[in-house]
């Protein structure tokens, strides 16, 4: 097994992986979305491979702190296939060693508060990560700006 930085070819076996975190996707719309995080400087992809077969990922991105002068890396997709034989472990110590790279002095995620999320909750407590947030959320609707006005859909 290796982890290695994500390459375009690999969309495909994510898709699988998307669904299995519980966002079902498509061919299409992942290709979109990686076309639009890869343009961006902060963000960063790994794969962990199997056999040729990719069985991971991790989605990361590269921040400022408002309140402290220094950065922060957000572990802002993580999917793992094959759970309980390192895949995961390996992709979490290589995302910390990208945010060392990078300077940051912080590494976080989120995680859902589901109950098919307590598994991973305990992974993330078993590799050093705390407990010490609650995260809130609230969906925007479709929005367009428009010569400057909102015009909520």
């Amino acid at each position: 097994m290796r982890v290695r930085e994500f390459q375009t070819g690999d969309i495909p076996q994510l898709v699988h992986l998307m669904d299995q975190l519980g966002y079902p996707t498509s061919l299409e719309k992942l290709e979109g979305r990686f076309s639009k995080i890869q343009s961006q400087p902060n963000y960063y992809t790994l794969v962990a491979e199997l056999n040729n077969k990719v069985v991971g990922m991790v989605g990361l991105c590269h921040n400022l702190f408002y309140e402290y002068d220094s950065s922060y890396v957000r572990i802002v997709a993580f999917i793992v296939d094959h759970r309980r034989k390192g895949i995961g472990q390996k992709l979490m110590n290589e995302a910390e060693k990208w945010a060392i790279g990078q300077e940051a002095t912080y590494i976080m995620l989120n995680s859902g508060n589901r109950e098919e999320r307590k598994i991973a909750h305990k992974f993330y407590l078993n590799m050093g990560y705390k407990d010490k947030s609650t995260g809130f959320s609230k969906p925007l609707g479709k929005r367009i700006i428009k010569n400057g006005k909102d015009l909520k859909l």
